[in-house]
């Protein structure tokens, strides 16, 4: 209730700032008519009048959508601190039920920093005015994931022919492993089209995806790897009763970063506490090491470069960014 106080909140204080750029002569590349971006990295300027800047007393930090928001909220909490050390700002946790409601949040000025999953980012920078920042990484600096097409150990789907005439369940139109890359790779490697050769589910989320499988609710389903592997760590799933019949290139992991109107001084606060935060003996490396590779620190990283695989295979599906 806290949280949706300082949300509602936020929300009120800031309706005079969301002034939209459609008035101005600037490029914007594809994203929305209130952004800007003259200097050509892909992501929305901070706006040229002070007056637009957003300088809230209280930060609202949201992560990706995941199986159990409240180990997330213990996880995120030193970090969380440590930004209320820099930034001299209160910071909220708050969790999001959906991609969409994430980003949509972002976009009215109710969320300020936040972790978007590798499909929702250009959907957040180009509708949202998100600026990708960092990124978890391992102890030496690589950092990113496989999508995989799973199935149950004793099912009869063995290669990815075999999803013919069966059910493949995708997790979220917007997420990039489990939807845009399964359902490029299949219409273009190996001619299936979702609909016509097999049919499809939508779960919600990687972990009910995966769950999925294991329970036999689907034939098969398109995951990220690092979430089923945390699944794995935590003995939610028992990797014995999963078979992969398809792993891909390796995709960027989560972004992190803030709203494009954020006060530049507080930006580049909200910057410093991702790249100095130590992990040493927090919740947060508890977590995330688990993965595979283990996630120890967050690493600098910018959309134009680190996004470009996924922005390809977006135009490739025909995803457009247009901003309802």
């Amino acid at each position: 209730m806290r949280a949706r106080w300082f949300l509602a909140a936020a929300t009120l204080s800031v309706l005079s700032l969301l002034a939209p750029a459609s008035a101005q002569d600037c490029p914007r590349g594809t994203m929305d008519s209130r952004y800007c971006d003259r200097d050509g990295d892909l992501v929305a300027d901070a706006p040229a009048d002070p007056k637009q800047w957003l300088n809230p007393a209280t930060l609202i930090f949201a992560y990706t959508p995941v199986e159990d928001p409240e180990v997330y909220r213990r996880a995120w909490d030193p970090f969380l601190r440590h930004m209320e050390k820099l930034t001299g700002k209160k910071v909220v946790f708050f969790p999001v039920g959906s991609n969409a409601a994430q980003i949509e949040a972002m976009r009215a000025a109710r969320l300020h920093v936040a972790g978007f999953a590798t499909g929702s980012t250009p959907l957040a920078v180009n509708c949202a005015g998100f600026v990708p920042l960092a990124t978890m990484a391992t102890a030496k600096g690589e950092f990113g994931y496989e999508m995989e097409i799973i199935t149950q150990a004793d099912s009869p789907i063995r290669r990815i022919e075999d999803i013919r005439g069966r059910t493949l369940a995708f997790t979220d139109p917007n997420s990039t492993s489990g939807f845009k890359a399964p359902s490029a790779l299949l219409r273009a490697e190996f001619n299936m089209v979702a609909g016509k050769d097999f049919r499809t589910a939508f779960s919600g989320k990687h972990d009910n995806s995966i769950i999925g499988v294991v329970n036999k609710d689907y034939e098969a389903a398109a995951i990220a790897n690092s979430v089923m592997q945390r699944m794995i760590e935590r003995k939610v799933v028992d990797p014995a009763r999963l078979r992969t019949v398809y792993k891909s290139q390796t995709f960027p992991t989560t972004a992190y970063g803030h709203v494009y109107n954020l006060h530049p001084d507080l930006a580049k606060k909200v910057r410093e506490a991702f790249l100095t935060f130590d992990w040493a003996g927090t919740e947060l490396l508890r977590e995330f090491g688990k993965s595979d590779p283990p996630r120890e620190k967050f690493v600098p990283i910018t959309y134009k470069q680190h996004w470009e695989v996924v922005r390809k295979i977006d135009e490739a599906s025909g995803v457009s960014y247009k901003c309802r």
